[in-house]
């Protein structure tokens, strides 16, 4: 078997082994895992069918992580985007009136787009025309921007009407008693980070996966001695795995191939389709350029080879989830949790899509995994990736800017895809005004994305 996956990945040019591929795949997947129980829930608030969703998101995920692997070899994993799950739900279905049938034909159609241009080149020359500095900032952006969702998850930050964010109030909540849920959570949350950050210090490999098996299962602890009490309004559920129901796969019927085309010649439509193309291609343009780059995958000019093929696992994901019922597949930034657990070929990805697969039988399981046992390696993840700050020229103000402003929109304005159009506006603005675009020869179509840009904020 060894000889075969030797064969198949190539394991030892890309300098690592079996093992390591098998617990960065695991890894990535746990932080992952998520997805299987929020996307069922996001969806179904458009009238979907919360178990059939359940289903394509688990089969999407699989499918398309393993056409990953196939394609480009690389340890991309990939599953239905959060954000465009929101987009669906809210704004398509219940905000502008369309059917759920009706937004499930603009992701698809926007998924036969994308693989027009993923064959095209075109998407692999729009990731190629970004500077080497925008990119080393999409990569710290990115890496602040998942350090910020796992605070969110790890209820550590809250909500606030005066300042936006505030730390959770664990005194308060002592004497309210919502400490015993979601300040518990949080609690081993911390713990989680310091645990991940001891092993790592330690030198222990799949660090970041043995600190969320170690608070998923200090977390069954404190709920079996009523230290921890879970409670859905607050939504800190269960850690124990609820199998009430048997092991069952919910039937795919309710939403296999149920797109409707009927209102594809409006000019809505468009609208809707265009929005789930654009925020789409630079979530993954900015997820794989960041992920990329903390492993050191692109070339010498910045360039990451076989991105055809990462784009068009990515396209023909987005596809195959419409058709069994589910929003946008995408290339997933937790992957980098993967990636930092020293995965660098295919095979984590085929790890990770297996273990989507096997989450059909298993659900029960695999969504008793608490948000707050995965926020950790998140947030450690956002630590390594911000490291790439540090290959950033400092003294060439018309390469910093841009990458600092990148940097800073993608947590601040909680979108990757906003990080990179400012970072692009900004970086043509400045060196086209100083006059430095002479030098630095800088790419038509980083002029062509950016007036791009500006237009999406004028009339999108």
């Amino acid at each position: 078997m060894g000889d075969f996956l030797e064969r198949v990945f190539h394991l030892k040019a890309a300098g690592t082994s079996v093992k390591t591929e098998i617990v960065a795949g695991i890894t990535t997947f746990m932080t992952m895992a998520y997805i299987l129980a929020v996307n069922p829930n996001i969806l179904s608030a458009s009238g979907m069918d919360a178990g059939a969703v359940f289903t394509a998101t688990a089969l999407s995920s699989c499918v398309a992580s393993i056409l990953m692997a196939g394609l480009s070899n690389y340890p991309f994993v990939l599953a239905p985007g959060m954000g465009l799950n929101a987009y669906f739900a809210y704004t398509v279905v219940l905000g502008m009136g369309y059917s759920w049938q009706t937004a499930l034909a603009a992701v698809f159609v926007e998924g036969i787009i994308f693989i027009i241009l993923s064959v095209t080149k075109i998407r692999e020359a729009l990731f190629n025309c970004i500077p080497h500095s925008l990119k080393l900032g999409v990569t710290c952006g990115i890496g602040l921007f998942i350090t910020f969702i796992g605070l969110q998850n790890s209820k550590i930050v809250q909500a606030d009407s005066s300042t936006l964010v505030t730390m959770y109030p664990f005194n308060t909540a002592i004497q309210d008693g919502s400490f015993w849920s979601v300040g518990i959570g949080a609690v081993l949350s911390v713990i989680g980070v310091l645990l991940i950050a001891v092993l790592m210090v330690r030198k222990v490999k799949g660090a970041i996966l043995f600190g969320i098996l170690g608070v998923w299962i200090l977390g069954i602890i404190f709920e079996l001695t009523g230290l921890y009490i879970p409670n859905a309004e607050l939504g800190m559920a269960s850690t124990l795995p609820d199998f009430s129901n048997g092991i069952a796969i919910p039937s795919l019927a309710p939403t296999f191939m149920q797109m409707d085309f009927s209102n594809i010649l409006s000019f809505n439509f468009f609208t809707v389709m265009f929005a789930f193309l654009f925020v789409d291609l630079f979530d993954t343009l900015g997820t794989v350029i960041g992920v990329a780059s903390k492993a050191d995958m692109l070339d010498k000019d910045g360039h990451l080879p076989k991105i055809r093929g990462v784009l068009l696992a990515d396209a023909i994901g987005t596809t195959a989830g419409a058709m069994l019922g589910t929003s946008t597949v995408t290339t997933y930034v937790e992957s980098s949790s993967g990636v930092m657990a020293g995965g660098r070929t295919g095979l984590t990805s085929v790890v990770s899509g297996l273990l989507f697969g096997l989450a059909l039988f298993l659900s029960p399981i695999f969504l008793s995994i608490p948000s707050f046992a995965t926020a950790p390696a998140l947030i450690v993840v956002g630590f390594m990736m911000l490291s790439s700050v540090l290959k950033i020229d400092f003294d060439d103000i018309g390469e910093a800017i841009p990458a600092f402003i990148a940097i800073i929109a993608m947590p601040f304005l909680y979108s990757i895809s906003e990080g990179i159009a400012l970072g692009v506006i900004s970086y043509v603005v400045i060196n086209l005004v100083t006059g430095k675009f002479k030098t630095k020869k800088i790419s038509v179509l980083m002029y062509v994305l950016a007036v791009i840009f500006v237009l999406k904020y004028i009339f999108i």
